[in-house]
């Protein structure tokens, strides 16, 4: 589906960026991974290597919250493939913590990597998308951009302006043949989630309607669908994959 079309997927080393960097990679595709450290780009790449020799891939690991790093690391991209079709916009944080305990340091801090990360690789792309005559864009929102969440307002604050980015950017770029949309996970078998004890799963299942958390693959499948042909037609879309989860 994604035959020789070149990606750059940011929070590409676990979870759900990795599944879709490996989903991405089984559809035919040329992908770069950003990663936060060396260490976890080389073992995620070996990781790689070590399912199939034959896929190409490549890592980096450039500051995202740092606008020069992150258009070096893009105009790197672009010299070694000569254009850009998929950018996704996977790395991010997450945290609960009440509104009285903030401080204004670590509502910085998710505000910077949720939100100026996006705008910061998105903008060296777009240059080079338009130059070639179209890409896609897309970015990873959550549920709580739809139903928010109880504590911890600075995550849906974030993702709500992932929202607004993906959706204004859709009907700005349009033109340019640049399809911008994202994909809004629910409760997802990560390494979080994974941690857990069984009983605080077993609850937080309770209240999903299909009766589980969804598996990264899953939600790596929707970032397949909207990066391919058969999504032509479809920006400017935030779609939800949570099992019909609403908190």
């Amino acid at each position: 589906m994604l035959k020789d079309k070149v990606a750059v997927v940011t929070g590409g080393t676990r979870g759900i960026g990795f599944s879709v960097v490996k989903k991405y990679l089984q559809n035919g595709a040329k992908v770069v991974l950003f990663g936060s450290r060396q260490e976890t780009v080389d073992a995620a790449l070996a990781q790689l290597a070590g399912e199939n020799p034959a896929w190409e891939v490549t890592g980096m690991c450039p500051k995202l919250t740092d606008a020069g790093e992150v258009e070096k690391a893009i105009l790197a991209v672009k010299e070694k493939y000569g254009r850009i079709d998929i950018l996704v916009n996977n790395a991010g944080i997450s945290q609960s913590t009440p509104l009285c305990d903030y401080t204004a340091e670590e509502f910085d801090k998710i505000i910077d990597l949720n939100v100026k990360a996006l705008f910061y690789a998105i903008l060296p792309t777009v240059r080079i998308m338009k130059e070639q005559g179209g890409g896609c864009i897309i970015n990873t929102s959550s549920m709580v951009a739809i139903s928010g969440q109880q504590s911890g307002v600075g995550y849906p604050t974030s993702k709500f302006a992932v929202n607004g980015i993906t959706i204004s950017l859709a009907r700005e770029l349009g033109r340019d043949h640049i399809r911008v949309n994202a994909v809004a996970p629910g409760v997802t078998r990560t390494d979080m989630v994974a941690a857990l004890p069984a009983d605080t799963v077993q609850r937080i299942s309770a209240q999903i309607p299909l009766g589980r958390p969804g598996e990264p693959e899953e939600v790596a499948d929707a970032f397949v669908f909207l990066a391919s042909d058969m999504a032509s037609y479809v920006t400017g879309e935030v779609l939800s994959v949570d099992g019909a989860t609403r908190i």
